[in-house]
């Protein structure tokens, strides 16, 4: 079997093959192969591999899944021990894959790990969605070390470390692939963002853990399928952070915990029509509304879920984040009492 399989999927992203993929291969090794699964590109992606990187293996999907049913089909037909599933807009550097097998390897409670998230334009900071390790509060608001909702960290050595966390970043992470398999791979429902988390979280509830090795880094564009501001987007991270939360929370704390999080979602679809972006405002009620209604149709499929007794998961933070970055004004990882 191959020791891992470097799996990118793409999607009419043909300027980001032409720009990163030259330096994916530059910085292979010999027992990981890469593989492009091409979601129904329309562009000239799939001929450019041809042509330029006929070495390639390419799978050609029937149409375009997402992110999250895209991996899911293309890894029926990838054999490895690890699966890297690596965006396409992401620069990679020399041994970035070496720290990431190396824990995997030496850690058999690892289930996943991701490298050091950097940004693209701004070399020395912390890229958005990643950054130096996922964390999530106990109404399932995500945040990162080294991102705290729109604040990010420079990079100053203060994560070169290697530490369980709560989830890795769907732009860079390997993953064991049997694990993947066993917990039935990403939620198609998802379609795209927050699948990782919730993928994550599944794992987490299985007994194993997720970490962060920051003895590798990339560098991430970011936003290159969904601009930030654009409603979709908002949409798929309200239904999908609600979806999630439901989902994983040990039912007798979801009577408490949802209400709470739907009134700060609302609080969060007002700050967006006082900003005049009645569109996003818009999108984050349909998110609710969405995922209400999908909590009512899988109630009986939630309870054959959720296990009878939860594993205590120290890397969910028991306060909550939208309190401590927006009143009392804790900006950074540091700053937060665990």
């Amino acid at each position: 079997m191959t020791k891992a399989a470097i799996v990118i999927l793409n999607y009419n992203g043909l300027k980001y093959l032409q720009e990163f993929l030259p330096i994916v291969v530059q910085h292979n090794r010999k027992d990981c192969k890469i593989i492009i699964a091409d979601n129904a590109s329309t562009d000239e992606s799939v001929n450019y591999l041809r042509q330029t990187h006929p070495a390639i293996e390419v799978i050609q999907l029937a149409k375009n899944y997402g992110f999250s049913h895209g991996y899911n089909e293309a890894l029926k037909y990838v054999t490895a021990e690890y699966y890297i599933l690596l965006n396409s807009d992401v620069e990679v550097t020399a041994g970035w894959i070496d720290p990431l097998i190396a824990l995997l390897d030496d850690k058999p409670e690892a289930a996943a790990c991701q490298p050091k998230i950097l940004s693209y334009h701004r070399r020395n900071y912390f890229e958005y969605a990643g950054a130096a390790g996922g964390f999530i509060d106990f109404l399932g608001y995500p945040f990162c070390r080294g991102r705290i909702f729109d604040t990010l960290e420079e990079d100053m050595g203060q994560y070169n470390d290697i530490t369980p966390i709560f989830w890795a970043t769907g732009a860079c992470f390997a993953i064991r692939s049997n694990v993947f398999h066993k917990v039935g791979g990403f939620d198609e429902s998802f379609f795209a963002h927050m699948e990782e988390i919730d993928l994550c979280w599944r794992i987490q509830l299985m007994g194993y853990k997720v970490f962060y090795n920051g003895q590798s880094q990339v560098y991430h564009v970011g936003g290159g399928t969904l601009p930030k501001t654009s409603p979709k987007k908002t949409y798929l991270n309200f239904r999908n952070g609600l979806s999630m939360l439901y989902k994983n929370t040990y039912s007798p704390a979801l009577y408490f915990i949802l209400p709470l999080r739907i009134l700060l979602d609302v609080v969060a679809s007002i700050k967006f029509l006082v900003s005049n972006s009645w569109e996003n405002s818009l999108a984050v009620f349909k998110g609710i509304l969405d995922s209400l209604k999908k909590y009512r149709i899988n109630k009986e499929k939630k309870a054959k879920f959720s296990v009878s007794e939860h594993p205590y998961i120290k890397e969910i933070y028991k306060h909550s984040i939208v309190v401590e970055y927006y009143i009392k004004k804790n900006k950074t990882f540091k700053e937060l009492f665990f």
